[in-house]
């Protein structure tokens, strides 16, 4: 790390994300690199490598492009303060945010339901295995 940026190298080292879909991520603008070298390399900060682990985590979840981006701008949004949004404004993003909280939740609950039955497949499949071979 230089003077508090990462080269990608180094991001996709600590988001265990490729550097193909990072590059992928910038030319889609869900994260833009901070800075650049004067060599032309992408320099990241804590808040680029933050954004990108915001999109891993709900990639297996299902969500789009789209939609991750506007997650990223409400929170973009309500990190800029109370000064520079009306209270309007800040109950409308917190009300996005939080649908993206319950859509996330329901999710996850989605997820347990089909790793449960997944399970119970494995063992159904692990039981006929030992009931075909305890008679040999």
């Amino acid at each position: 790390m230089t003077g508090g940026h990462m080269q990608i190298g180094e991001v996709a080292s600590r988001t265990e994300l490729s550097l193909r879909t990072i590059r992928h991520y910038e030319e889609t603008g869900l994260v833009v690199p901070s800075a650049r070298s004067q060599g032309g390399f992408r320099l990241y900060t804590e808040a680029d490598v933050a954004r990108l682990m915001v999109v891993r985590r709900m990639k297996p979840l299902g969500f789009t492009l789209d939609e991750m981006r506007a997650l990223l701008e409400a929170t973009d949004r309500l990190d800029l303060g109370d000064r520079q949004l009306s209270a309007g404004e800040r109950e409308r993003l917190l009300e996005r945010v939080r649908g993206f909280e319950r859509a996330a939740r329901q999710r996850v609950a989605d997820l347990r339901t089909q790793l449960a039955r997944a399970e119970e497949f494995a063992a159904t499949l692990s039981d006929r295995i030992e009931n075909a071979t305890a008679g040999q």
